[in-house]
């Protein structure tokens, strides 16, 4: 990634970032469930509150997986036993839970 792509580093501010005003602790953006909340108000505002209506406008649906792509552009990872597809943390614990003895 080259400077001029490089994403800005987000700090949180002790304060739950759905705006809310609640606090939150030590390391945390939101609330318990208050992330789901701000990307539904974000959807709400621009993409007229319909999550498939966000993914059309994004160019995914049925036809052009919103998941494999994640998988190709590296930012998820798909299980190597069946075709569960989610970011590291997931596959790992979906690995233990589901394909480990």
């Amino acid at each position: 990634m080259t400077d001029s792509t490089k994403k800005p580093r987000l700090l949180p501010t002790g304060n739950c970032w759905c705006g809310c005003g609640k606090e939150v602790g030590l390391g945390k953006f939101f609330a318990a469930g208050h992330d789901k909340t701000a990307e539904s108000a974000l959807i709400a505002l621009n993409y007229g509150g319909s999550v498939p209506e966000f993914l059309h406008a994004h160019g995914y649906g049925p036809q052009h997986s919103v998941s494999h792509a994640a998988v190709e552009a590296g930012a998820w990872e798909k299980c190597q036993h069946c075709d569960y597809m989610g970011a590291p943390a997931s596959v790992r614990n979906h690995t233990r839970k589901y394909h480990e003895q």
